[in-house]
């Protein structure tokens, strides 16, 4: 038996119950993980409320890291005894648990466990984000492009990415001390958009050009104002609903802004198979084990307060990535 996080019904972060649920033996192509440490994601609030469909009971989470503890048939890329870490399907939020494989990747030694669950979910995102989610003209150095919540968990490691890139990201966060965050990871400019008209300083600084993509983990809140910050033939690539989901819009409005593009991505389609999986962690590890991005562990939480962890995520408290602790 393992101390797991479990939902038996949709809603706020009081139906995070402590559970003691059996964890078994892995079958063909899957492993069994105890964890050392456990991401947590804005993600694990939409299947908590139901935004994001799921069947119930639940255990949340879909990042972790730790030790490989058995290997089902069929599994060559990871041996017992192996420190690991995955961005996965949710299950996350317990002391262990079997999962399939296909997702879970041998963690560099140079890689601590905490960082191993704070950056895996994150920083895969931000990986096909910057490397494989680009505008029809493409991206180069010195192109301008525009980040929401660039002082969460993603964001600060966009920040640090692009800056290696040569981009110049422009981060948009809801108070003066995250937009402070964002610019020493890297951000070239900070917009606080409880203050400022994101849309026109974006103009402002660009020279009236506009950018060539928007990067939106927001949704609702945001939309509108990313689109006017696009230039002819931008790219808005859509990857979260922090404010609540975008409302249904006429696709005419893309015509009359310049001919853009839209695009919502998800992770795990850019992780569909084993191969593009270990290649996007290699990336992930290389930039990381080289110093160009470093991963900011904002937050850390026992297990056992998640609901306190789901709070501040919800209010806007975090800063960076945050993790959940085991005893």
């Amino acid at each position: 038996m393992v101390q797991a996080i479990q939902i038996h019904r949709h809603g706020g972060p009081e139906e995070l119950r402590i559970v003691d649920l059996p964890v078994g033996e892995p079958g063909p192509g899957e492993v069994r993980i105890r964890h050392r440490a456990i991401g947590l994601n804005f993600i694990d609030v939409y299947f908590r409320t139901g935004l994001y469909a799921s069947a119930l009971p639940l255990v949340p989470g879909g990042e972790g890291a730790g030790v490989i503890e058995a290997v089902g048939p069929g599994v060559t890329h990871l041996a017992v005894g192996d420190r690991a870490a995955y961005a996965g399907p949710q299950g996350s939020y317990c002391e262990a648990r079997v999962m399939p494989a296909a997702t879970v990747c041998k963690l560099p030694d140079a890689i601590d466990f905490d960082t191993g669950a704070a950056m895996m979910l994150k920083g895969l995102t931000a990986q096909y984000l910057l490397k494989k989610t680009l505008p029809v003209q493409g991206l180069q150095a010195g192109d301008h492009v525009l980040f929401h919540a660039a002082a969460g968990g993603v964001g600060l490691i966009a920040c640090q990415w692009a800056r290696a890139l040569g981009l110049q990201l422009i981060g948009t966060a809801g108070s003066d001390e995250k937009c402070a965050l964002a610019l020493a990871h890297g951000a070239a400019h900070a917009i606080n958009y409880a203050k400022e008209d994101f849309a026109a300083r974006v103009r402002e600084i660009t020279g009236g050009r506009g950018v060539k993509v928007v990067y939106d983990s927001v949704g609702k809140d945001t939309w509108e104002g990313s689109l006017s910050c696009l230039r002819p033939f931008g790219l808005m690539a859509s990857f979260g609903n922090a404010s609540g989901p975008v409302e249904p819009f006429a696709p005419g409005i893309l015509g009359a802004k310049g001919s853009l593009y839209v695009t919502r991505q998800t992770l795990f389609t850019h992780m569909a198979t084993r191969e593009s999986t270990q290649a996007m962690a290699d990336d992930l590890f290389a930039v990381v084990a080289s110093g160009q991005v470093k991963i900011h562990i904002g937050q850390r939480f026992a297990l056992t307060d998640v609901q306190q962890a789901h709070r501040a995520l919800e209010a806007r408290k975090t800063t960076g990535c945050t993790i959940l602790t085991l005893p």
